[in-house]
């Protein structure tokens, strides 16, 4: 679909744009500076419209730490029923001030619709150093891969729509989804890092299989990967997973060599994240020091696998 869109004019100064099925677009304004831009908005998944939002504008401003940069400003993008209370709309927008706030970044505006389905997200523009651009596509050979945050936020929101989750399930998911990936970043942009990006929708493996890009391939260490809590395992086990996970499963199932992984594990892996962590390709020399300093966060990050030569599968699961 997208192959049969107008380009026009090369613009060499785009450095990033949709050809790389990368996390934002990257202008370039000079050899110190960039510009990142993007966007991302969904419908509500949980009930609460303050923590809706902040789980919004905690997933769209990722993407800007995910290229390397930080983001500076940001507008809303929101959708909301004729006739919503006023009180409730203020408190998704203010769930998402407060993250736009903690992030360092500048509110400022943006624009509504009218829509049956509550939608709120955000545009935001980032910087970066022109020379650190980071993209999706750029692991080696030998890296360490680093998760920086559990996976099961679409097993765990499932449960909770289904009223079998407990308040630890629950409060871990929004911890999670509420947590900026601002810290892990800070973190990892001390390091030499070969390729970032974050993983949601289409889960760990399909976001690991573009991190790959067709010329590498991957061992992923079963035991290292990382779930929210002990339910996930029970819940994954019980198939409360979700269309998405079906989707991404169809997607990747025959690339990847399992061995002998857990079903759950498999599900773990392909279930749609909701503001999930950074994934991250890291020299091999740099991981166990990254490590050190993220173990000091609040959420488990962990090794969960390494790159290799490029083989028949992209992903060997060990």
């Amino acid at each position: 679909m997208l192959a049969s869109l107008p380009k026009g004019i090369k613009d060499e100064n785009l450095i990033v744009g949709y050809e790389s099925k990368d996390d934002a677009a990257v202008y370039k304004i000079n050899d110190d500076v960039s510009i990142i831009e993007t966007l991302d908005f969904f419908p509500s998944m949980v009930e609460d419209p303050y923590l809706f939002g902040q789980i919004a504008a905690t997933n769209s401003l990722s993407d800007v730490w995910a290229m390397g940069g930080r983001p500076i400003m940001a507008l809303n993008i929101a959708a909301f029923p004729d006739g919503m209370e006023p009180e409730t709309i203020g408190k998704v927008l203010k769930g998402g001030a407060e993250k736009v706030i903690e992030a360092g970044c500048a509110l400022c505006g943006g624009h509504t619709i009218v829509d049956e389905i509550p939608k709120y997200g955000l545009s935001v523009t980032g910087i970066v150093d022109t020379k650190r651009v980071l993209t999706n596509n750029g692991v080696k050979v030998g890296d360490k891969i680093i998760l920086t945050k559990p996976l099961g936020m679409g097993i765990l929101l499932t449960a909770h729509q289904c009223e079998i989750d407990t308040k630890e399930d629950f409060d871990m998911m929004i911890k999670s989804m509420t947590t900026l990936n601002k810290y892990a970043a800070e973190i990892l942009f001390k390091y030499k890092i070969n390729a970032l990006t974050d993983v949601t929708g289409f889960g760990l493996f399909n976001h690991l299989n573009e991190m790959l890009d067709d010329k590498a391939s991957a061992k992923l260490y079963i035991n290292n990967i990382p779930s929210a809590t002990a339910n996930v395992k029970v819940f994954a086990e019980d198939y409360y997973y979700t269309g998405g996970s079906q989707r991404n499963e169809d997607a990747i199932k025959d690339k990847i060599d399992f061995g002998n992984c857990p079903e759950w594990i498999k599900l773990l892996g392909y279930d749609p994240q909701t503001s999930g962590g950074l994934l991250c390709s890291i020299d091999a020399n740099d991981a166990d020091k990254a490590m050190e300093e993220l173990s000091k966060l609040e959420l488990k990050s962990a090794i969960v696998g390494e790159i290799i030569e490029k083989d028949s599968k992209c992903i060997y699961m060990v």
